[in-house]
């Protein structure tokens, strides 16, 4: 069932939770992005796991939550439909090796399996804006695509890079590709 389910990541600021609400619209089923509601939930209650202020600890719970994304999807995806995730596995697990030091992707990588064919947001200055949840700057945010774009294949995916068009056309591009397979 894996093969049904599509990770969109990449550079962080370049448009891909945009496109996941698109695709949500579009009656897709999807899944936002853990970092997005880790902070969300924190700031609101006073935590530390915030990425600004403890990696180790944001990036653990961001695994833990990517990981029972994956599980609830795959438990719920009856179907021929697609889900697509905004980030998941992957990226908890490298941003937790980035603070730690600590290997855990590819093992994490090899049991939480995505679809062959994932999406990536290359670097987007034009669109690239910080808020509450994002407080990085875009050198932060090329480096983290740079990473992304080097693991992925490394790890047996296929990368198809989202063009810099308005939000429609990206998603037309990302189900054109899937059709294509």
């Amino acid at each position: 069932m894996h093969e049904r389910f599509v990770l969109v990541t990449g550079c962080s600021g370049g448009g891909k939770s945009t496109l996941i609400e698109e695709l949500a619209r579009r009656d897709h089923r999807t899944v936002e992005e853990p970092g997005r509601r880790i902070v969300r939930e924190e700031l609101a209650g006073e935590g530390s796991a915030l990425p600004w202020v403890d990696l180790a600890a944001f990036a653990r719970r961001a695994i833990r939550m990517a990981v029972a994304d994956w599980r609830g999807a795959h438990a719920g995806a009856g179907g021929e439909g697609w889900t697509f995730f905004d980030r998941g596995v992957i990226d908890a697990a490298s941003a937790f090796e980035v603070a730690t030091g600590r290997k855990v992707l590819a093992p994490l990588a090899r049991r939480y399996r995505y679809g062959p064919l994932v999406f990536l947001a290359p670097p987007w200055p034009e669109i690239h804006a910080g808020d509450d949840e994002r407080r990085h700057g875009f050198a932060v945010a090329v480096e983290e695509y740079e990473r992304l774009a080097d693991i992925l294949p490394a790890l047996g995916y296929e990368i198809r890079l989202l063009p810099k068009v308005p939000v429609a056309e990206r998603a037309a591009f990302m189900l054109a590709a899937l059709e294509r397979g």
